[in-house]
């Protein structure tokens, strides 16, 4: 059985992290905003669709921890790791940027790395 006002929490904990109101939380998942409204109130018990939206919606968020607690927020494995249709750190480097000169050594790029709003990260090193 799911602790309603540890779920509560967790939701607010996922809403804080990607800077969501219940509004906007509501909306990225596809739900009404008064659905939010009860389960951070505790009035309603989360439905197992709710559930599945949210962990759909969020990848960082796993089950297990939405439901139980248990592991943790946000999911680095899932940050972390490259999608299928993402091309390889090489790939995007030699499509995308021109050859680097540098006269100076103090001017050679060790790494680049790309910051997205949803938190994730992408490093790359360039040959």
């Amino acid at each position: 059985m799911v602790n309603t006002e540890a779920f509560s929490k967790r939701l607010k904990q996922i809403m804080d992290y990607y800077s969501l109101s219940s509004a906007g939380f509501a909306e990225a998942i596809g739900v009404n905003r008064s659905s939010i409204s009860h389960l951070l109130s505790g009035r309603n018990k989360p439905s197992l669709d709710f559930v599945i939206k949210v962990v759909e919606s969020f990848e960082e968020v796993e089950l297990y921890w939405l439901l139980n607690g248990k592991g943790s927020f946000p999911n680095t494995a899932s940050i972390l790791k490259p999608t299928a249709a993402t091309p390889s750190p090489a790939e995007e480097i030699k499509s995308e940027v021109a050859p680097i000169t540098s006269k100076n050594k103090e001017d050679d790029i060790e790494h680049i790395i790309i910051f997205y709003k949803d938190g994730s990260f992408k490093k790359y090193r360039p040959n």
